[in-house]
């Protein structure tokens, strides 16, 4: 068993973004720029929105947030929205979900210039993806991929069983390695709580995705031996040993799952780091193909 360190291809990631914009400034150019929408006061989100905003400034890139008040209309804030899409200092724009319930998500989401969506989450975006088009892709299910091609994980051919079917991850992870394209090319089966036997499925993955949101649902007897776990779920259950008196795990049962495994993303540390790693990577695509 071998396990997938997000912390550290994150790390790689970072470092060669930092390099390709540190010759950027050397040349006297535009570096590419990321602002980021903040609707209210989500203590989670804006702990997300932080950390992109310090992950930008880390790599050289420009960032800007902008935290607005819950009560702004939807008026306003897609006002907001198309004052960017028509900056040329910004080349990436992410508005933080979710959104107050007086806000459509829908509209905000499409509101976004295509040439900016760096969430990977706009209909033209999801639209390229799944007819195979060269596009931004949802971050999460770009950073399963990249840990897959780092860590030199077959996927040709290889059965990949996606546990959930969200438009974050399910949906994105299973049309990106379905895809006739280097470091894809799977056979895609994607499971949810409309199947009778779960684990008739999860028994035949080579690559098991588990996206399903419930804490260490898939256990060891749910997974042949050799298989390759993607554990994407970050999960809370209270544990009365640890200061804060609860502990994170993922969807996947690891302690008794990875001695079955090859390859396996520990929780936290292995998924979770390279979303904020394909954020970046997205605006910089960004930058080369609609910038300077």
């Amino acid at each position: 068993m071998k396990l997938i360190d997000g912390k550290k291809i994150s790390a790689e990631v970072r470092e060669e973004l930092k390099i390709e914009i540190g010759k950027l400034k050397s040349a006297g150019k535009k570096v590419p720029g990321l602002v980021t929408i903040l609707v209210g006061n989500n203590p989670a989100s804006e702990i997300y929105v932080s950390s992109k905003s310090k992950a930008c400034v880390e790599i050289g890139m420009l960032s800007k947030s902008e935290k607005l008040s819950p009560d702004i209309s939807e008026a306003e804030l897609l006002s907001i929205v198309e004052g960017y899409n028509k900056n040329p200092d910004f080349h990436g724009i992410l508005v933080q979900l979710p959104l107050p319930k007086h806000i459509n998500e829908d509209k905000v989401i499409e509101a976004i210039s295509p040439k900016k969506d760096v969430d990977g989450f706009h209909p033209v975006s999801v639209g390229n993806l799944v007819i195979g088009k060269d596009t931004f892709l949802s971050c999460t299910p770009a950073g399963i991929q990249e840990l897959l091609t780092r860590y030199n994980i077959e996927t040709k051919g290889r059965h990949v069983v996606v546990l959930g079917r969200s438009n974050i991850v399910g949906k994105p992870i299973a049309n990106i390695l379905l895809q006739k394209k280097e470091n894809a090319n799977s056979v895609v089966t994607v499971c949810h709580s409309a199947a009778k036997d779960i684990s008739f499925y999860t028994k035949q993955a080579d690559i098991l995705i588990a996206a399903i949101g419930k804490a260490e649902f898939v256990k060891a007897d749910m997974v042949k031996d050799g298989v390759v776990v993607i554990d994407v779920g970050i999960n809370r259950v209270e544990d009365k040993t640890k200061s804060k008196g609860y502990r994170v795990v993922g969807d996947v049962d690891f302690e008794n799952v990875a001695p079955k495994s090859s390859f396996i993303t520990p929780v936290p540390g292995g998924v979770g780091p390279m979303t904020i790693a394909m954020l970046l990577k997205n605006t910089y695509k960004a930058y080369l193909k609609y910038g300077e």
